[in-house]
């Protein structure tokens, strides 16, 4: 899968200073939050909002017709959400890395995929899970082989591919706009990477860069 994600042009054409760090973890140990996870959450919580970089999310949002005050932007509704909520152990780690950074982050279950994930602009006829209803032609959006996987970039993920306590083999990804460097991307993975670890010791954790300079 790794190898296989694909950002295409289009996307990079609205955002050229788009990227994503996508991060697999393979033989990972989830479970219900416990102290440790809520005390991620807490510390996340303490943090001032960035706005500068949650307002760059607003601007993608509207290049592609999107209104960011009715579908937020997933760093954006997170921060709205104070105290964060608690989900379980890999989502409240990631949440917490999120918030922290306010870069957004999506975690899904791997083995639910079918076929590679790809970020593309939607024609406007691919299928999606009923409550999330179809994109709209533009609509920037994770897929796979079955349908949409996340609507409106990072706004909602499907049922289909969620992380839960019994998700084994996950995927994230972790996306930038400017001002948010690349640096700080990677300082980003290798913290979620940590918590993981911290998680489940046996984990195996690899990542990949797919930048417009690919």
């Amino acid at each position: 899968m790794l190898d296989d994600i694909q950002v295409d042009d289009a996307v990079f054409a609205l955002r050229p200073d788009f990227a994503v760090l996508v991060m697999t973890a393979r033989d990972l140990r989830n479970g219900p939050t416990d102290e440790r996870s809520r005390a991620w959450l807490a510390e996340a919580s303490a943090v001032s909002v960035q706005t500068d970089k949650i307002d760059a999310w607003k601007d993608a949002y509207r290049a592609f017709g999107a209104k960011p005050q009715r579908t937020r932007p997933s760093v954006d509704a997170l921060t709205r959400r104070m105290p964060l909520p608690e989900i379980n152990q890999a989502v409240d780690a990631y949440n917490s890395i999120s918030v922290k950074h306010a870069l957004p982050i999506g975690g899904e279950d791997l083995d639910r995929y079918s076929g590679p994930a790809r970020l593309v602009r939607a024609v406007g006829d691919e299928p999606s899970e009923e409550a999330l209803g179809t994109p709209d032609p533009g609509e920037v959006i994770w897929r796979d082989d079955l349908g949409v996987t996340c609507r409106r970039w990072n706004w909602r993920q499907v049922v289909r591919t969620r992380l839960t306590e019994e998700t084994t083999n996950a995927i994230f990804l972790l996306e930038r706009l400017e001002p948010i460097s690349l640096e700080e991307l990677k300082q980003a993975g290798e913290e979620l990477a940590d918590l993981l670890s911290e998680l489940s010791p046996q984990v195996r954790i690899a990542s990949r860069l797919v930048s417009g300079g690919k």
